[in-house]
């Protein structure tokens, strides 16, 4: 790190309360977002949605798990991949100190690959996760929220990820859908996030944004990859990818060494 300014403890506190204000701001303008999101308008689903599961087919419905509202973790994990993408496992690794709160406020979370579900629950067990994570392997569900793409979406532009068209250059990619159902068991679809909309989620990136290193993500892909793994490859030599996928060999420049 560079040099830094260094004051006595009332310059500091002058300056902090300054920030204070610019904070405080912040969070009150995040309320007015989340407030303003609960208010956009709902697509009622149509489709009907199968989904593999430990316990066999399920549907959309019954991934509610009798809850009302169901939060959806849409995961880069395809047929005969043996381990998922390190940013989505990153991810939900913030959701086993979650789920017991979620389930008492009337709230269901899944995760969701293309994978078959044999895949997945090794690849589940592996990694010691309890949150339900289903197969939507032969469905559209996947193609239908653009979170993945055919070969002939790749191969003629047509891929539209995050609201916009764009070159995607992977048949799957990662993000979060909010679904609502309601007394007569009818389901729609309120909200959904992408790219940087799943940091959201990321309490390891709030302590990180407190500390005076902050992400300290400096290359060579200046995202997560640079620095996160899977929990159970940090002591392994290797580096990650700008796809997103654990790379076994020399192991890379630690960020925060």
């Amino acid at each position: 790190m560079s040099e830094h300014e260094i004051v006595s403890r009332e310059q500091w506190t002058i300056a902090r309360k300054a920030f204070l204000t610019k904070e405080k701001e912040f969070t009150r303008m995040r309320d007015r977002l989340s407030a303003e999101r609960r208010e956009l308008p709902w697509v009622r689903i149509e489709k009907n949605y199968g989904f593999d599961t430990p316990a066999g087919r399920k549907s959309l419905g019954d991934l509610f798990q009798g809850n009302s509202q169901l939060i959806v973790k849409h995961f880069m994990l395809a047929p005969g991949q043996e381990e998922g993408c390190v940013g989505c496992s990153f991810e939900v690794d913030h959701v086993e100190g979650a789920l017991t709160h979620l389930r008492h406020h009337d709230i269901a979370f899944v995760a969701v690959a293309r994978a078959p579900i044999g895949e997945i629950e090794a690849y589940r067990r592996r990694m010691g996760w309890e949150f339900p994570f289903v197969s939507s392997f032969g469905s559209d569900f996947n193609y239908d929220f653009n979170v993945s793409f055919t070969p002939q979406q790749m191969a003629d532009g047509e891929t539209t990820y995050n609201y916009e068209q764009t070159e995607v250059g992977i048949e799957d990619l990662s993000g979060i859908s909010v679904f609502y159902k309601d007394n007569n068991g009818e389901i729609f679809h309120t909200y959904s996030t992408f790219g940087r909309g799943g940091e959201e989620i990321l309490g390891s990136y709030m302590f990180l944004d407190m500390t005076p290193k902050g992400r300290n993500e400096h290359g060579p892909n200046f995202n997560l990859t640079d620095w996160v793994r899977l929990h159970d490859r940090y002591d392994h030599d290797g580096h990650v990818n700008r796809l997103g996928r654990f790379v076994p060999g020399s192991k890379a420049e630690n960020c925060c060494s």
